[in-house]
């Protein structure tokens, strides 16, 4: 633990907090869900509630004539969709930019994270379970990759060496090059950013899901939704051809390894909801 944080305080910019989130996350997970709390939530900042607005009034998101209100936006949309919305505008600040250290151009890793999210959510949905932490877990699995970009700036070269040439995963590679791997000094992160247990065990485990108990369940979704945008085209850099299969994560989930085919094409049909997502932050 001591080794992450120093890691993370030798980092000269680290992405900024979305504080918003765990605040909103644990009163979306209450029993009775107080809309008065969210909106006074998203409205405390400015420029979220002008975000959430844009996107309540764009082409996509939109149910009717504009509105200026959050409170109104939150009736229309539902709680569901506002949060998807804040999780967009929020975590697309930090995972829109180019990492270099990784080779990943502009936007690529947003839009494999918001893709691997809506996949990871829709078996969530199938499977009765709480949607909105699914997708917040999954869309920010990669965050430590950006603590990571600049350490590995000069070493690219010998990241796609461990990669290709040693048959290492990516993971594998940067704890060979640096003595620390994005998962977990992603879920180092994401504690420090107050997120709830549950969420930084995923994070830190993606890649591990077994390894994440009692937090098993949401770290093999995010796994799984990290494959499958991999498996339909969004991935990025050496990433996709570095992964090494678990399936423990259908184990865990008690799915048939029959059923990613079918969710690979449920998530292309959601393209249309990815790249509204997406064009949030772009």
């Amino acid at each position: 633990m001591q080794e992450l944080d120093e890691f993370i305080n030798t980092v000269k910019q680290l992405p900024p907090a979305p504080k918003v989130l765990p605040e909103l996350l644990a009163l979306l997970n209450r029993p009775n869900i107080d809309a008065s709390k969210i909106v006074r939530l998203i409205s405390f900042d400015p420029g979220m509630s002008a975000a959430v607005l844009q996107a309540t009034n764009s082409a996509f998101f939109a149910t009717g004539s504009p509105t200026a209100d959050i409170q109104e936006a939150v009736q229309r949309l539902g709680f569901a969709q506002i949060y998807q919305i804040v999780c967009a505008v929020t975590g697309g600040k930090s995972l829109a930019p180019a990492q270099q250290g990784y080779g990943i151009d502009r936007g690529e890793l947003w839009k494999h994270s918001v893709t691997a999210a809506v996949a990871a959510q829709l078996i969530a949905r199938r499977k009765g379970e709480d949607e909105n932490t699914v997708f917040t877990a999954t869309l920010l699995h990669d965050i430590g990759k950006i603590v990571l970009s600049e350490a590995l700036t000069k070493k690219y070269d010998r990241v796609i060496e461990e990669v290709e040439k040693n048959q290492l995963s990516l993971q594998e590679a940067e704890k060979k090059l640096l003595g620390v791997e994005h998962a977990e000094i992603g879920g180092r992160l994401l504690a420090r950013w107050k997120f709830p247990s549950n969420v930084v065990s995923a994070v830190w485990f993606h890649h591990n899901p077994k390894a994440a108990a009692p937090s098993e369940k949401l770290a093999a979704y995010v796994y799984l939704g990290d494959l499958v945008a991999h498996f339909i085209g969004h991935g990025f850099g050496h990433a996709a051809f570095a992964m090494k299969g678990r399936s423990e994560a259908l184990s865990i989930l008690d799915l048939e390894a029959e059923a990613l085919p079918l969710l690979m094409i449920e998530t292309h049909q959601k393209m249309e909801t990815v790249n509204a997502l997406f064009a949030l932050a772009a």
